[in-house]
């Protein structure tokens, strides 16, 4: 099994809960409740992706499942983008030595991600592990900080547009030569972790930095939105609505379109789930062998350009709709408590949950077991993060990366 992870970096307090404006509730400790809400709806969906049934189920479960499966991976990967400017300063990004400080804490909970994504990956888990990604992901994003908003959307789009095209022109050439035998061989990460190193992160690995970048840049551009303006969230999610269309609807035509196309699909996967390609994950991950047809499907994972488009669209609504929920009902907020917990502590609930599918060897579960595991597993995160964060402002592993960023603000100085 493979897909979601959870968002690395925990919400940092949030500026406009000092300035006196909100665009969603805050928490006394000024966390940004409609981002924790978001992240951990993610994780829930995760935890579907990992040990829940699988959407063959059908009815209303197997349409959930199905849901879950790579969109709440994409939620993540944007609000990790927005936790990446809060980090180095919203509304206003830091600039000076406060700059200087935010860049180094921003590297330095990169390295540690990249290094504890390995160490999951190394438990040999069913699930792939996301952290070593994201962790790269935060480096390639960095200087994009100061951007405007526009600027960043500008970015995204195109980089959503390209990279899926050059990452297939890659995977095409990985199988086709020798040359990427040669890098891995000489690639110092490679030896270290045992793994295919740059290549697997950048190429071949079922989570490419090419075309994961996008998200992160997408929710950048959110960030940077001053969402306190009446009508602002409702416009993300409009916004994020068109995207799903164009993303989800662009691939259905393209597949009825383009002559040839399903049977090319279902020859490649061997799925004879073409039909459903534009939406649903039956149809497997992107096949090594690289065929064109394979650039028109929208199924989660399969790195390209309408897949990009569709589940940053549905992650921009559930944000959006986050944002609105919790600044409007007080008692949605009441409701949403356990949930929210989750979220704030979203780095500890991942790696909890993989180390629980390796103690308990959980793999390929019959989907009536498979469901009461997954209300177990989401039923012992919201009650183990509620009684952690009556108790602790961070999550355990959150405090780990707090920690560990603690030389970046004592070494500048001046």
């Amino acid at each position: 099994m493979t897909h979601d992870v959870s968002q690395a970096v925990p919400s940092e307090a949030a500026p406009e809960a000092a300035a006196g404006r909100s665009p969603c509730r805050t928490t006394s400790t000024g966390r940004l409740i409609g981002i924790d809400l978001a992240r951990g709806l993610a994780v829930l969906g995760m935890y579907a992706a990992h040990v829940g049934p699988e959407p063959s189920v059908g009815g209303p479960l197997g349409w959930a499942m199905e849901l879950a499966r790579g969109r709440s991976a994409a939620l993540f990967a944007l609000l990790a983008g927005f936790s990446l400017v809060l980090l180095t300063g919203r509304p206003q990004p830091r600039t000076g030595r406060a700059g200087r400080q935010a860049v180094g804490r921003v590297l330095i909970r990169s390295a540690v991600l990249i290094v504890l994504g390995y160490a999951l990956a190394a438990l040999d888990t069913p699930v792939d592990v996301i952290l070593a990604c994201y962790g790269l992901l935060f480096v390639l994003a960095l200087p994009l900080y100061r951007l405007r908003a526009v600027t960043l959307a500008l970015i995204a789009a195109a980089t959503a547009l390209v990279l899926p095209q050059v990452l297939y022109l890659l995977r095409a050439a990985v199988e086709g030569g020798s040359w990427a035998d040669t890098v891995i061989a000489h690639d110092p990460l490679g030896r270290i972790t045992d793994s295919d190193g740059l290549v697997e992160l950048f190429i071949t690995g079922a989570y490419p930095v090419l075309t994961w970048l996008p998200f992160i840049i997408a929710g950048m551009a959110v960030a940077r939105l001053d969402l306190t303006r009446p009508g602002a969230p409702a416009r993300v999610a409009l916004t994020g609505g068109a995207l799903a269309v164009l993303g989800y609807g662009g691939s259905w035509l393209a597949l009825h379109l383009v002559p040839g196309a399903p049977a090319a699909v279902n020859a490649a996967t061997d799925t004879g789930a073409a039909s459903s390609a534009w939406w649903s994950d039956a149809v497997g991950e992107d096949p090594t062998a690289g065929i064109p047809a394979w650039l028109l499907v929208a199924a989660p994972h399969s790195q390209t350009t309408w897949s990009i488009l569709g589940s940053t669209g549905v992650a921009l609504v559930v944000l959006a709709a986050c944002f609105i929920a919790t600044d409007r009902s007080a008692r949605l907020r009441w409701l949403a408590t356990p949930v929210i917990a989750v979220g704030s502590i979203a780095l500890t609930a991942y790696v909890g949950h993989i180390i629980a599918i390796k103690a308990l060897g959980i793999d390929d579960l019959p989907d009536s077991v498979a469901l009461l595991v997954l209300l177990g597993f989401a039923a012992a995160a919201m009650l183990l993060a509620l009684a952690w964060t009556r108790a602790f402002r961070r999550g355990p592993l959150e405090y780990m990366l707090h920690a560990a960023t603690t030389p970046a603000r004592l070494r500048d100085t001046e």
